[in-house]
């Protein structure tokens, strides 16, 4: 035990008075956290048994000199962080367990039922397939769960291959989720098939059957249902009505529709395939009517007639043949110029491109009669003639193809009559003898009294009519223009 004589306690003994006295004077010396913070200084017995040293009130009042627990911790979880991260960062790959691997490389997101997911093929067996699906399990497909697939498909299908499953159990019995294909390619169809609605577009099918009211088409996956009503082409001419077993080549034949409705929690599709047909011809009319020009000729196929006229499909686009321009001749029905299915050569007429309309003539691409009338006919000339209608003033009676002249009620007959009929019926064959002739007003001047009077009787020249007869020519060439 050292002694106040040894050489060492009086080399220690002024080195602790020494900082005593400055404590009390100085503040600044004992404010620093260092001095008070430090280990060292808090363990020395001589600073902690000066008197001087701990009953100052600097020391003990500043803030800053007092160690508080809340600085001691932070600074201990501040170090146990850095410490911690370091060993982390450090940790080799050598050292990484498999729990920090699927950690890292595994997704976090949950496998719900209903999902449609992506996999590919690990190993086919007899009892199914199993597939990588990105998860920490695999993923299982039974055979019954792959039914919808060809057999050529699935002989080609290998290790490796893409495939699109449907999760029908997250977990099942041995860890693995189990999937279908057969659902897979059902979700997807009827996600196509909303988007194909949605959009308004064509959709493409094959026909797998058919009832009373009209056929069974699968889409996608999907089977959906065309009403009778709306089956046209060659798979309205092949469907059997009354539920009796369709025509051959029904089954299997591709057609091309629209979505009316489609309903996925009622399992309910309606297709129409005439829809499809009038968009697409929609389609091809607007394009037509562009390259249309009044006047050209274009081949058609007539696709239908009604009582007004002949419709002339020109490529996917019709135009109408209204029933005056089907022939320079009356015509009662078109069906006695056309028929359904002829190939025939149509002059473009209007084209309203406004309303899409398409204009047609067939009589346009013959001579019209009476260009020619002076070629063919003369004044004085006996001609045969048809009575087509009678009138107050007279009756009308066709020469030639096209062209119909007068008989004016003075010209009937010598005798007064008070209406034509008196003399003449419709559908009468006349000898007549031509009286005048005006082309440019495509007017005729019949007389039936000359040739009963004197048929061999030379005309000089054309009769002035009196104020009557030309009258009444006036009339009856307005009302019939």
């Amino acid at each position: 035990m050292a002694t106040a004589d040894t050489p060492n306690s009086q080399a220690d003994a002024p080195k602790t008075e020494q900082p005593v006295q400055p404590n009390k004077e100085t503040p600044e010396a004992t404010a620093t956290p260092e001095a008070t913070a430090t280990p060292e200084a808090t363990a020395t017995p001589e600073a902690t048994a000066t008197p001087e040293a701990t009953a100052t009130p600097e020391a003990t009042a500043t803030p800053e000199a007092t160690a508080t627990p809340e600085a001691t911790a932070n600074e201990g979880e501040e170090s146990d962080e850095t410490n911690a991260s370091v060993a982390v960062a450090e940790k080799p790959d050598s050292e990484m367990t498999m729990a920090d691997l699927l950690e890292e490389f595994l997704p976090s997101k949950i496998l719900r039922r209903g999902e449609i997911i992506d996999g590919r093929v690990m190993s086919r067996k007899p009892e199914g397939m199993l597939v990588d699906i990105g998860y920490k399990s695999e993923g299982f497909v039974p055979t019954k769960e792959m039914r919808s697939l060809p057999p050529e498909v699935l002989e080609e299908l290998k290790v490796g291959d893409e495939i699109i499953a449907y999760v029908v159990n997250p977990e099942g019995n041995e860890g693995s989720s189990i999937l279908s294909v057969d659902r897979a390619r059902g979700e997807q169809g009827w996600r196509i098939l909303e988007k194909a609605m949605d959009n308004n577009e064509t959709c493409n099918g094959v026909i797998t059957g058919a009832n009373r009211g009209g056929a069974v088409v699968e889409s996608e996956g999907v089977q959906g249902f065309v009403p009778l009503s709306q089956l046209i082409g060659p798979a309205r001419e092949l469907y059997v009505p009354g539920g009796e077993p369709p025509k051959e080549g029904f089954i299997g034949m591709a057609v091309e529709f629209k979505i009316i409705e489609l309903n996925r929690r009622r399992n309910r599709a309606i297709f129409s395939e005439r829809a499809a047909l009038q968009a697409w011809k929609q389609v091809q009319k607007s394009r037509l009517v562009e390259e249309l020009t009044e006047g050209e000729i274009r081949k058609g196929r007539v696709a239908g007639i009604s009582n007004f006229g002949a419709f002339v499909d020109l490529g996917g686009a019709d135009g109408l043949i209204h029933i005056s321009e089907l022939s320079w001749e009356p015509v009662k029905s078109p069906d006695e110029i056309v028929t359904v299915g002829e190939e025939i050569d149509v002059f473009v007429l209007r084209v309203d491109r406004e309303n899409l309309k398409i204009a047609l003539s067939l009589r346009r691409l013959q001579p019209e009669p009476w260009d020619e009338i002076e070629s063919k006919f003369s004044i004085g000339q006996t001609v045969t003639g048809t009575v087509t209608k009678l009138a107050n003033f007279g009756a009308f009676a066709r020469i030639d193809r096209g062209i119909e002249g007068l008989i004016h009620i003075s010209e009937l007959s010598q005798q007064v009559i008070k209406h034509p009929k008196d003399v003449v019926n419709e559908g009468d064959e006349l000898e007549l003898k031509i009286i005048r002739i005006e082309p440019e007003r495509r007017r005729l001047g019949l007389s039936l009294k000359q040739i009963v009077d004197g048929s061999d009787a030379e005309v000089p020249e054309t009769p002035k009519p009196s104020e009557e007869i030309s009258d009444g020519f006036g009339d009856i060439f307005e009302d019939n223009e």
